[in-house]
């Protein structure tokens, strides 16, 4: 592989960041600094963190990197829960992050094992 760029994981997390995105588009004003503002940033920290650990050339570092991408999956669910509770979010807007996350937090988990079991 040439580039993060390849990762089918990273693309994924590229179209959940987008879809984020125009989801809070619609929250309320007064969350901008609130909900908006951690479900974007914990969105775009997924592809962000797949780039950087890939580019460290160096496996534990990746790992890391990686572990660190899952973890920010991981705060993005439960943002979106939050959100979903507070009615900011529709019932079809949830599950398309709900959809495109839970897919997302698989490839990572199954990223993380191959590169934890390689030599």
């Amino acid at each position: 592989m040439q580039s993060y760029k390849e990762l089918i994981v990273w693309q994924k997390s590229r179209l959940l960041v987008k879809t984020i995105y125009q989801a809070t588009e619609g929250f309320p004003k007064s969350e901008l600094f609130g909900l908006t503002n951690q479900m974007r940033r914990s969105s775009v920290s997924i592809p962000a963190n797949l780039a950087e650990g890939y580019s460290r050339k160096h496996r534990p570092e990746y790992v890391q990197f990686a572990r660190i991408a899952y973890g920010s999956g991981a705060e993005l669910e439960t943002l979106a829960l939050l959100a979903e509770d507070l009615k900011f979010l529709s019932s079809k807007q949830k599950l398309e992050i709900d959809t495109l996350l839970e897919e997302i937090m698989k490839m990572l988990n199954k990223l993380i094992s191959s590169l934890v079991a390689k030599p």
